[in-house]
């Protein structure tokens, strides 16, 4: 049953000020616990750090690892009464079919 909820809501890993490998170990660490998909998010400046978290994962850990998406969108924040868009990314993984 705890597979199947793992399998419909992915696990979630958003990145920001924290360096690369704390966000690497932290998608390891789904993998490990037996959840099959992983979703790496991040928004604005933080968004290279994302993708080189990705890119970590498949050059040195996880050589076959899945790309399974990657969804770019614009959130519209409002702060001090000013409002302004910031980018956003979601990179799902899939951990490989044993």
């Amino acid at each position: 049953m705890a597979d199947q909820e793992a399998e419909a809501q992915p696990a979630a890993v958003l990145v920001g000020k924290k360096p690369v490998m704390n966000y690497v170990i932290a998608v390891l660490t789904f993998f490990n616990q037996g959840i099959n998909s992983v979703s790496v998010r991040a928004r604005g400046s933080a968004i290279s750090k994302a993708v080189d978290v990705v890119e970590l994962l498949r050059r040195a850990f996880i050589k076959d690892l899945n790309v399974k998406n990657i969804s770019i969108n614009t959130e519209t924040l409002e702060r001090e009464g000013r409002k302004s868009n910031v980018s956003t990314i979601e990179i799902m993984l899939e951990k490989p079919k044993a």
